[in-house]
């Protein structure tokens, strides 16, 4: 777990927050990581804003959550071996059915951000293969995630 006083204040305004560390398999032949491994980043920062805002039991008790649409990434600065990078996620926007998440990428080691993002999300019924409109229990586990309406 990372104590959120210890947070770079670039960092300070996102609930969920992951560390990972760099691995040497992340770089390519260019001996930076890859653009590929950020957005797998990205997944793990929404995988933690899940498990932040309680929105996991909702999800497997209905069966209806999160499904990706779409993503772009922002690459500020390269990175390296070794390293440890800290992705937040925040919700920026909730729709009828959709909502976008900001994610942020800071390097421990430069001490400085080093990637920035979006991805847009759907609310999808898995059973029936469908986008549903979000729920209102959902709505509000977000609202008390970032401490706002939206």
């Amino acid at each position: 777990m990372i104590d959120r006083s210890e947070l770079p204040p670039e960092l300070a305004d996102f609930p969920a927050v992951a560390q990972v560390p760099v691995q040497w398999g992340d770089m390519d032949s260019f001996q930076h990581v890859n653009n590929t491994v950020y957005i797998r980043w990205f997944e793990t920062s929404r995988v933690r804003y899940l498990e932040v805002s309680g929105l996991n039991p909702v999800m497997a008790a209905t069966g209806c959550g999160p499904i990706l649409a779409s993503v772009n990434c922002n690459y500020r600065k390269q990175l390296r071996y070794p390293d440890t990078v800290l992705i937040g996620a925040r919700m920026v926007k909730l729709g009828g059915t959709s909502m976008k998440v900001e994610h942020l990428v800071y390097s421990t080691e430069q001490g400085q951000i080093v990637a920035d993002g979006e991805s847009g999300v759907v609310y999808f019924d898995y059973a029936n293969q469908r986008p549903i409109v979000i729920p209102e229990d959902v709505r509000k586990l977000i609202g008390q995630t970032e401490g706002r309406e939206l």
